[in-house]
């Protein structure tokens, strides 16, 4: 099973690299959204009291349960199933669903939409693009405010969008991956300090630090290597790494961001507005020189990079395991 396993995986990985998103089929992130959504209003008791604070706290605690398990066992269920009739055929649906969790391609061709809009169709458009991918208020930001929400989401994203699900796929097919990949919906969605979440979203915050822990920090390893791989700031990415990846108030997001500014030699993080409230934010890099547009295309390249090598890392590792139990 480890080699059907390692051939869907690498399948899943090399479609998503090729085709991005399936937008005639169902996205599971879709998917997690509306049953997130119809547990928020379900759940969610509106008031400030202390009661409904832990109301609140407990009611998202279980949320993301019945998010976790929903998702695990429709996976567990359909999976199993199409194995069970056939062999080739579970290869095949273990491919697709792997596929569905990853977001490389598309990681880029939203970010590189911004770059677009930048070079080619104003600073209102690429607002607008950029507003699409950030939580931040995007209405006053110039071309550098622009240019580095791209960068910083690419760059944190290169972990939650793409590392960490190759990872917990690889470990435990796309049942795991899937779970992770829920969890991660429900941080994005519920997972913020404003008036409405700081107490409901608690819960859904908290598991995605937990889950992310490894993988930022592995994502970061690989990181590094791809900086070096091509031909980047392979030093200063080290050395900024070192110095700034705890910076930041997420104990997960500085590690990919602080490899990134490293790399390309800029300064990222620095006070933004969110929610109409400028937020205090750590600077992440050295500004040794301005951010500019293309930086979103640099960024870019070292995420597929990153991504590549830990795909090819991640079935090499199942390969060898697969000729061991042959062999034993």
């Amino acid at each position: 099973m480890i080699l059907c396993h390692g051939i869907a995986f690498l399948s899943g990985f090399i479609l998503d690299l090729i085709a991005g998103d399936p937008r005639s089929i169902p996205h599971p992130v879709r998917l997690f959204g509306r049953l997130i959504d119809i547990l928020d209003k379900k759940l969610h008791v509106d008031g400030e009291d202390n009661y409904v604070n832990k109301r609140n706290l407990r009611n998202g605690a279980v949320l993301v349960v019945i998010l976790l398990l929903v998702t695990a066992v429709a996976y567990c269920i359909t999976l199993g199933f199409v194995y069970y009739v056939n062999k080739a055929a579970g290869v095949v649906a273990e491919a697709l669903m792997t596929w569905q969790l990853l977001a490389v391609k598309s990681l880029k061709v939203e970010s590189m939409k911004v770059f677009t809009a930048l070079k080619e169709k104003g600073i209102e458009e690429a607002r607008r693009e950029v507003s699409m991918l950030v939580a931040r208020d995007t209405a006053a930001l110039d071309e550098q405010g622009v240019t580095k929400a791209a960068v910083e989401t690419v760059a944190e994203n290169t972990c939650d969008g793409v590392i960490a699900p190759l990872l917990f796929t690889a470990i435990g097919g796309p049942v795991l991956g899937a779970v992770y990949k829920a969890a991660n919906t429900a941080d994005s969605m519920i997972g913020y300090k404003n008036e409405r979440y700081l107490f409901f979203g608690r819960a859904a915050a908290r598991l995605d630090d937990v889950l992310n822990f490894l993988p930022a920090r592995l994502t970061a390893l690989f990181m590094l290597l791809s900086s070096r791989v091509l031909v980047l700031d392979a030093e200063n990415a080290w050395r900024i790494y070192r110095r700034d990846a705890r910076k930041t108030t997420s104990p997960n997001a500085g590690q990919t961001e602080a490899v990134c500014a490293g790399a390309l030699g800029i300064a990222l993080g620095g006070d933004t507005p969110y929610f109409g409230k400028l937020v205090h934010k750590a600077v992440i890099g050295d500004e040794l020189r301005r951010i500019e547009p293309e930086d979103i295309k640099d960024a870019n390249e070292l995420m597929v990079c990153t991504a590549v090598i830990c795909a090819m890392t991640a079935f090499l590792v199942m390969t060898i395991i697969a000729v061991a139990g042959i062999w034993i």
